[in-house]
């Protein structure tokens, strides 16, 4: 089995134990580590992908690997390159690397890499939501300040959101964009240099995340009286609650569009106790729901990595 991972994942360490308790051996790697610490071999031939990949420490069969849980690698890097042949050199190693990664026959991905790409356009996860016949509240996505300004007037109040969100250091700590609430003050023509989303605020009384694995749902209640609840854990109070079935189906259906078998989900819930989809983490957090409320979700994510009913 293999776990592609960065170096600093305490999630990908629990299931790792896990699956070592099972007696499941396990190759962990992140793609970040190529070609410093880890090489790859593969030959395509007409009986199909063989090769292996190889750790300090272990050497993973390309051709028995069973199953694959990509979490957060690190990105290819090559420091000590000049920048036009880094550039190359990132490009070799994504479509090589990465391409042996996703081609692996008879491999179980959780997920496979590719198709978590495509979940993670914000874009494509709300018209996906829409069809799995989920609410989605009211969404902009525009660069055009006046655009911006009249879905504020129409639809206040309005919040804003990152479309992705990557780490920002301020004085050397990382940081990330923040979803705030937003007037028609706050915007300028700065909105113009890039692609921005604006969301209507949804009036909510509660969270929940609901997260996937597999047939598997666990859904978890969240009180907290914040906009995002992730910018302060110890406000957080988790109460178990059972899926609602017409969320439950529209969950599948909404992994089986991208061919996801794991997924973090998050509603929120209106007074009228309506439910309404703001995002689904192909790759999101977990472990802590379960240090929390005891749900078995590394077991069943172990149960899914080794392919048991």
């Amino acid at each position: 089995m293999l776990v592609v991972t960065s170096l600093n994942d305490p999630t990908a360490d629990v299931v790792i134990s896990e699956l070592h308790d099972r007696g499941v051996p396990v190759v962990r790697f992140d793609s970040g580590d190529f070609p410093a610490s880890l090489s790859a071999e593969a030959e395509i031939t007409q009986d199909g992908l063989r090769g292996r990949l190889t750790t300090p420490s272990r050497t993973a069969d390309l051709a028995n690997v069973r199953a694959l849980y990509y979490r957060r690698p690190t990105g290819f890097a090559f420091p000590h390159l000049d920048e036009q042949d880094a550039r190359f050199a990132v490009s070799q190693a994504r479509y090589g690397l990465g391409g042996v990664i996703a081609s692996l026959p008879d491999c179980l991905y959780v997920n496979h890499p590719h198709y978590i790409g495509d979940a993670e356009f914000k874009p494509s996860g709300l018209t996906a939501a829409v069809k799995a016949g989920f609410k989605v509240p009211l969404t902009l996505i525009t660069s055009d300040p006046d655009a911006a300004r009249a879905f504020i007037e129409r639809n206040g109040p309005v919040i804003y959101k990152p479309l992705s969100n990557p780490v920002y250091l301020v004085d050397d700590v990382s940081s990330v964009v923040k979803i705030a609430e937003v007037t028609t003050a706050d915007i300028d023509d700065q909105v113009a240099g890039t692609a921005h989303l604006f969301q209507k605020l949804v009036p909510k009384t509660a969270d929940v995340r609901v997260t996937v694995i597999g047939r598997h749902t666990f859904c978890v209640w969240i009180d907290s009286g914040l906009l995002d609840w992730r910018v302060d854990y110890s406000r957080l109070r988790y109460t178990l609650v059972p899926t609602p079935p017409d969320i439950e189906l529209a969950l599948h259906e909404y992994l089986d569009h991208f061919g996801l078998l794991f997924g973090a989900f998050d509603f929120a819930v209106d007074a009228e106790g309506r439910w309404w989809f703001l995002e689904c983490n192909p790759s999101g957090l977990w472990y802590w729901l379960e240090s929390e409320t005891g749900l078995p979700m590394c077991a069943a994510l172990a149960d899914l990595l080794e392919r048991k009913p």
